[in-house]
Order: structure tokens, then C-alpha cells, then sequence
């Protein structure tokens, strides 16, 4: 097979001259294609290459030779930039890069920054320190202000967060001592060594490196500030320089959780303090010109091991004599020292809690007048010989005294006995709100009689809240904190418990027998022969009396269960209680029957005695035996009068023969309470006539019976009783709701009208008494102001009941 021509392009031309030898003009060749040494020269035998055909239309253009360009580096985080800062300022510090021009640029990389192994442990340490300046910068920023002077001659035009009083913070830096640079910095002093510090750690150096080039190594005159608030708490301080009297200027010191053995003494020079916290120590005494210092406020000596608190010892015998008011504690230059002449003056507040201390120990004789708050708690004051009861009554001679705390203390009762207060009740404890008495041996009972003649009311209720004014909240056992809720329950529920229990209707019934009809039937039979018998003798005993006057026959005697109503006497305790004066008539049944097979309407004759049932012989029988009480000589000032469940005699017996005469039969009566008497509409009465002649029985309506014999009656209790709607008339209601001044006995109006538990099912009265407030926002004479229509069988509330101004109304249980 012959192998067809190819034509020849020109591209293959092209690739002929490309491997011509490059002449010195020719342009050099890029680094990334072969050199042309690598080209083989004419004599080689050429090689067949393979070419991308080009367009013949388009010139052939070599691309320039590639220029290294230089990378750029990746752009760090802000976190890296703020490492990488760091990094520099600890190399500076360090050390072995000063003077080498270092800069943030001089760090490629965090691995680059990181310092050598030797520093590695320091970097360790210090990370506690980032973000927070150095002891001596700190030291030295609490000389200055870090503002302009001109800044200073107008201090309304200040920030709000520049300080210019002078305050320094060293807490928790784990510090061995108070640094010599406060003294030297502040001072120009350099103070002298501690035994428990031969030599102070470094501090570290004050050129910081935000530090600008040429910026003063203190602050100027001008800038210049007396140090008033000291904070180094949180440390290991053991012992502080006595020239600590020299910063005469400090006005606040916080030197707690240290390990402070003893104090110097001239630290009671510092009197411009107002505020000492050396809590948390291990002092075992304290300088005792510290209970002279005139400004002192707020003391704080708790959990030390105290010993002794002497306020009176700077102002004793030779003390006295040794001291002098005004001195000058550092020479003829130094500050003047001025002390005062009672202890304490000004102190508010001291917190001694957790030490050693006894009342023999403390002299309560000379406390400071103005304390307003004292802990003593986790103290052994009753230990020794020690007098509680005269320590205690010594904080009651305190004016301004409203907190004591004795928590955990061991004193008992005998600290608190019931002359505590004897000659001096209007004035000891007479500001006390607070008293702790938690996990001692005191009792409730002996506190509260001690306490018993103080104007304020004794609360022994525990809560988070202030007690309020007037209160004496007092601590006694295990306290357990309880919210404002759960006392209000648990008082309530005292309360229920010293009242009587009040049974329900159904209760009551079952007790009687009255749930089955057979039971019903049986106590209307046993009322019925009861009522038949005690009319029978009371004829009988009238016939007698007329026989006796004409000669004929034998007196008969009255029967033993027939008593006149004059002479029953309900002045016993066990009824009438003169204090609220209140009368409570015991319930009253049908007497019950034994459950016989068959039984017949008649009784016997012995029925009525030998059954008395629940009927005390010496009471009046009827449910409201108004003739009884009237004649009782608390009649006319008796107010609430109960009776409940009276339902052996249901009748109201009266001692007027006429309608007329029974206004006003108990005037002052506001509370009348006749629940589950069984009282219908109507009701049986019977009125006593002059001389001996037979009582007239008739029946008329309760509730206008009622408004007659009661017109100051306030509160009208008819719950369970057989009342129908009829009986709640338009007149009715208003005759015994509103007040009337019209007649000859005034009425003052009804507040309360119980109605549960009846038979009513319309509200047509109401309806009509309600059209009174149509165009009236108010009615004068109108006084009710609950209305209680529970358990009713109500099936619509007319939508004018609306108009009635009622503060409680009840309608559950209805249908």
C-alpha cells in the first residue's frame, strides 16, 4: 500500500525555523522551556515533531518570560494580631531582644514569637496578668489621674469614668507584703523590711510597652493624688509596714482573706478610715487605739481568733494619760493625728463574728453609741463567768440599734429573762427589727415573754424581705426562710384551727337520720307527737290554775320539761361570750328512734322524757326564741346571736301578744346566723300573752319578721333552709337591704345576705330592686355588699342584676 502525500502548511515551516539555533538578537528564552543547548544542532538528524496547527492568518506571538512575583503573606486574624502583640511586648521585657530595634513587623509567624525554652515557665505565669496592668504601673496610675491639667480646673467637663480621687487595686496577685514602690512611688519613703519579707519579689518594670517615647517615669505635681481607697485582699500578706500611718489621706482599706498575724500600731493613725475589712485573718488582738479612730464606720474583724474586744481601753487610766488628742506621728513634718474621746463615734457597723470572743470579754460597758448593726454569731459568749443577761440588756441601751445577730452562740433562756426590760420599756431595744437567735438554746416561749413589753409586734417568721417597720422579726432554732406566700398560709391555717368546725348540711343530716325518707318520715312523726304533747300539758296546767280558783279539784304542777321563758338563764359561759358578745344557742334535733320493724304515729307518754335527745332540758326549745333572750339582761347590747341547726322546735317564739310591739326587741343585733334550721317562707310563731293565758300561735313571714325585731342588723346568714323565690319580694328585699330613717326605729341597712343551699329558682325580686340604679350611678341608702345565691336551683341570671353595686356575688352551683 502506497502511503498518500501530505500537503505541506505552513505551520510546518514554521516549526523548521523554531528549531534553528536562537542568534544573539533572538530574545532569551523562559525559564520553564528548554535552553538552547538542549536544541540539537543542523548535523542531528532531525526529528519528526508533532505541531499545533496555527491560523496562517494570525502572526505567532511568544509570551513574555515569566517575572518572579513576590507572595504576599496571608493576613492575620485580629486573635493572631493580638498574640503576635503580646508575644512582643514579653520579648521586650524579657530582655534578650533590647536594643535590637523589635518590632511587630520582626514576627513572621506565632511560632516565631514564642520566646526561648528559658522563658517558657514565665510566659506560664504571667498569663494570669494579661489584660491587667502591672503592680507598679498599677501603683503609679493610682498617683496620677491620666488627665490633662486643664482638664482638672473644670471637673464638671470630666468623663464620667475618670476617677481623680486616688485608688489602687493589688487583689490577687499573691502578694507577701504591701509593695515598697507604694511607698516610695506615693511617699518618696522607702519603708523598712519586714522579718516575715527579707526580700520582696519583682514587681516587674514601669515601662510598659504602650509606654510613648519620653513620657515622665511618675506624674507630675499638678497630677499628682493622696491615695484614699487601698484593696489588697486575696493575697499572702503576713505583716504590714508601719509606715502605713503615713498615707494620712486613706479613707477605705480592704485587707481581707490574708494571713495577717498583728497589726502596727500606728495604723490607728490612719484617722480619716471609714471603712477597715480584715476579715478572714488570723489576728488575735488588734491595736487598741483603733476603737479611738473618729470616722470609723464600717468595722469588719469576722472570722479571726479575737480574744477581746476592750472599746473602752484607749480612754482608761494610763492610757488616757499617755495619749494626747492631736499629735504628729512622724515628727515635726509629719500628719497631725486626731483621736476621739468616746469609742467609735461614728460606727454603724461591726461584724465580729467567727472569733473566740466572750461576754466577759467584750466591754459592753462602753459600746459605741451610734451602732446600728452588731454580729457576734459563732461566738462562745456564755463561756466563763459571764453574765448574759446584763450583756444582753447593754445592746438595749443602744438608740440606733436595729440588727443583733447571735446565731450559734450557746447562750440559753437564762439570757432572757422576763425582767429584761423591767425599768426601761419605752427606751431599750426600742428600734430592734432584727433579732438572729438560730441554733442556740434560747425557746420561743422565753424570748416572747421577755420581749413582751415592746412597742413593736413580735414576728418569729422567717423571710428573704425587710421586716417592716414596727416589726421585731426574731430567729429562733434552725432558721428556714420562707416566702411572704407560705406564712400567709400557714396563718390561715392557724386560724381555721382555733375555730369551731362548721359541718355541711348533709353532715348534719346524716348524723340525724334524715338521708332516707324513712328517716324523714320518722322525725317529722317524733316533732309532731312532741309539739301535740307540750300543747296538751300546757292546757292541762291551765286548767288546773282555774279549777284551783274556784275550788274544784287539785292544782296540777307543771310539767318538769315545761319552763317559763323568764326564767332561763343564758348568762353561762358555755352560751354567751361577754368579750364579743355573742350568744350561741347549741343544735338542736327531734330526738331519734330506735329502728323497729313496725311503729305507730302515737307516742308515749314517756316519750318525751325518756328520749331528751340532743336537747339540753335547761334551753329554750324553739329554733329563735327571741322571748328568751329579751328578757336576759345583755339583751339590749348584744350583737352577733347563733343558731345554727336548731331544727327540734321550728318556730320563733315572741313576748308580745301584738304585731306592733315587736320592733326593736334586740336593737343592737348586726349579725344573725340561722343556717340549717329547715326555715321556709313562713313560719309558726308564737306570742305570749299578759298574765296566764294561752300563748297565740299563728304563721307569718320570716324575712319581714325579721326587719321588725332586728333594724340594726348587718349581716343575715340563711344559708340551708327551705326559702323559695316567693319569699324574695321587691318590698321585702328593700324593707331589709336598704336604710330607712322613716319610721320610729331607724334601720342602718343590710352588708351581707347569705342565701346557699335554699330552694330558690327566680330572681324576679332582685330584677325589680335592680331598676332603682337605672339612672342612678348611686343610691344613698344602699349598703349591700355580698350576696351569696350558691346551690341554688337559679337557671338565669337577669342581665339587670348588673346595675346592683355588689363587691362579692355567688352564683356557682346552680343550674
Amino acid at each position: 500500500m502506497s502511503r498518500a502525500p501530505q500537503p505541506v502548511s505552513s505551520s510546518r515551516v514554521t516549526v523548521k525555523t523554531a528549531l534553528v539555533p536562537p542568534t544573539s538578537r533572538s530574545r532569551a528564552p523562559s525559564p520553564s522551556k528548554p535552553s538552547a543547548s538542549a536544541v540539537a544542532s543542523p548535523s542531528t538528524p532531525r526529528v519528526r515533531t508533532k505541531s499545533i496547527p496555527k491560523s496562517p492568518s494570525k502572526p505567532i506571538r511568544r509570551a513574555p518570560p515569566e517575572e518572579e512575583i513576590p507572595t504576599s503573606k496571608p493576613p492575620l486574624s485580629i486573635k493572631d494580631a493580638i498574640a503576635l502583640k503580646r508575644a512582643e511586648a514579653k520579648k521586650v521585657v524579657s530582655g534578650p531582644l533590647v536594643g535590637q530595634g523589635v518590632g511587630f513587623d520582626s514576627f513572621d509567624t506565632l511560632e516565631d514569637a514564642v520566646p526561648g525554652g528559658s522563658s517558657i515557665k514565665k510566659e506560664v505565669d504571667e498569663n494570669a496578668d494579661l489584660g491587667r496592668w502591672s503592680v507598679k504601673e498599677a501603683i503609679e496610675r493610682a498617683r496620677s489621674t491620666g488627665v490633662d491639667v486643664s482638664a482638672l480646673l473644670h471637673p464638671e467637663s470630666l468623663p464620667d469614668k475618670i476617677s481623680t480621687t486616688g485608688s489602687i487595686n493589688l487583689a490577687s496577685r499573691s502578694l507577701p507584703c504591701l509593695p515598697s514602690a507604694l511607698f516610695e512611688i506615693h511617699l518618696r519613703v522607702k519603708p523598712d523590711a519586714l522579718q516575715s519579707v527579707p526580700q520582696e519579689p519583682p514587681i516587674g518594670s514601669s515601662e510598659a510597652p504602650g509606654r510613648r517615647p519620653g513620657h515622665r517615669g511618675g506624674p507630675a505635681w499638678f497630677e499628682a493624688q493622696d491615695l484614699q481607697v487601698l484593696k489588697a485582699w486575696n493575697n499572702e500578706i503576713v505583716e504590714i509596714q508601719h509606715e502605713i500611718s503615713l498615707f494620712g489621706s486613706l479613707k477605705s482599706v480592704d485587707l481581707h482573706q490574708n494571713k495577717i498575724c498583728a497589726l502596727p500600731d500606728t495604723i490607728a493613725d490612719l484617722t480619716a478610715l471609714t471603712s477597715l475589712d480584715l476579715s478572714h485573718n488570723s489576728l488575735a488582738t488588734v491595736p487598741i487605739n483603733i476603737f479611738s479612730l473618729p470616722t470609723l464606720s464600717v468595722l469588719n474583724l469576722s472570722h479571726n481568733a479575737l480574744v477581746a474586744l476592750p472599746f473602752g481601753a484607749p480612754f482608761s487610766g494610763s492610757s488616757r494619760r499617755s495619749r494626747t488628742d492631736h499629735y504628729s506621728s512622724a515628727g515635726f513634718f509629719g500628719p497631725v493625728v486626731t483621736r476621739a474621746n468616746v469609742p467609735l463615734p461614728r460606727l454603724l457597723s461591726l461584724d465580729v463574728s467567727f472569733n473566740k470572743l466572750t461576754a466577759s470579754a467584750i466591754d459592753y460597758k462602753n459600746l459605741p453609741a451610734g451602732l446600728s448593726k452588731v454580729d457576734l454569731s459563732s461566738n462562745p459568749i456564755a463561756s466563763g463567768n459571764s453574765d448574759c443577761s446584763t450583756f444582753i440588756r447593754a445592746f438595749g441601751g443602744l438608740s440606733q440599734l436595729k440588727e443583733l445577730r447571735l446565731a450559734n452562740t450557746d447562750i440559753g433562756d437564762d439570757a432572757f429573762p422576763p425582767t429584761l426590760l423591767a425599768g426601761g420599756v419605752s427606751r431599750i431595744f426600742s428600734t430592734l427589727r432584727i433579732l438572729d437567735l438560730e441554733e442556740t438554746r434560747a425557746n420561743a416561749e422565753a424570748v416572747a415573754l421577755a420581749f413582751a413589753g415592746l412597742k413593736q409586734f413580735l414576728v418569729f417568721d422567717i423571710t428573704a424581705e425587710e421586716p417592716p417597720e414596727g416589726t421585731l422579726r426574731i430567729t429562733v432554732g434552725k432558721k428556714v426562710l420562707k416566702e411572704a406566700w407560705e406564712i400567709e398560709v400557714e396563718r390561715k391555717a392557724r386560724h381555721r384551727s382555733g375555730r369551731s368546725l362548721v359541718k355541711e348540711a348533709w353532715e348534719i343530716e346524716a348524723e340525724q337520720g334524715l338521708l332516707t325518707e324513712g328517716g324523714r318520715k320518722r322525725a317529722a312523726a317524733a316533732a309532731a307527737a312532741t309539739e301535740s304533747s307540750v300543747a296538751t300539758e300546757r292546757a292541762l296546767a291551765s286548767q288546773g290554775k282555774r279549777s284551783s280558783v274556784t275550788g274544784i279539784g287539785h292544782p296540777s304542777s307543771p310539767p318538769p320539761h315545761s319552763v317559763p321563758s323568764s326564767s332561763f338563764n343564758l348568762n353561762n359561759p358555755q352560751y354567751y361570750h361577754a368579750t364579743t358578745q355573742t350568744l350561741t344557742l347549741p343544735a338542736s334535733a327531734p330526738p331519734a328512734r330506735s329502728h323497729t320493724r313496725s311503729f305507730s304515729l302515737a307516742t308515749s307518754a314517756l316519750t318525751a322524757h325518756a328520749t331528751p335527745g340532743k336537747t339540753d332540758i335547761a334551753l329554750p326549745t324553739p329554733s329563735l326564741p327571741i322571748a328568751a333572750i329579751s328578757s336576759q339582761s345583755f339583751a339590749h347590747t348584744l350583737k352577733i346571736l347563733i343558731l345554727s341547726n336548731r331544727k327540734l322546735d321550728l318556730s320563733v317564739s315572741l313576748p308580745c301578744y301584738r304585731p306592733e310591739m315587736d320592733v326593736g326587741l334586740i336593737p343592737t343585733l348586726e349579725e344573725l346566723v340561722l343556717d340549717g334550721c329547715g326555715f321556709g317562707d313562713n313560719v309558726p310563731v308564737t306570742r305570749q300573752v299578759e298574765g296566764d293565758g294561752t300563748p297565740i300561735k299563728s304563721s307569718e313571714p320570716l324575712l319581714p319578721l325579721l326587719t321588725r325585731l332586728f333594724p340594726n342588723l348587718r349581716t343575715l346568714d340563711m344559708s340551708y333552709n327551705a326559702l323559695t323565690s316567693g319569699a324574695l319580694q321587691k318590698d321585702v328585699l328593700v324593707g331589709l337591704i336598704v336604710a330607712s330613717a322613716q319610721n320610729t326605729v331607724s334601720r342602718t341597712g343590710l352588708k351581707h345576705l347569705r342565701l346557699r343551699g335554699n330552694h330558690i329558682t327566680t330572681l324576679d325580686g332582685f330584677q325589680e330592686v335592680a331598676e332603682i340604679f337605672k339612672g342612678h350611678r348611686s343610691v344613698p341608702d344602699w349598703k349591700l355588699e355580698e350576696l351569696d345565691l350558691r346551690d341554688n336551683e337559679i337557671s338565669k341570671l337577669p342581665p339587670e342584676l348588673g346595675l346592683l353595686p355588689l363587691d362579692v356575688f355567688l352564683v356557682d352551683g346552680n343550674v
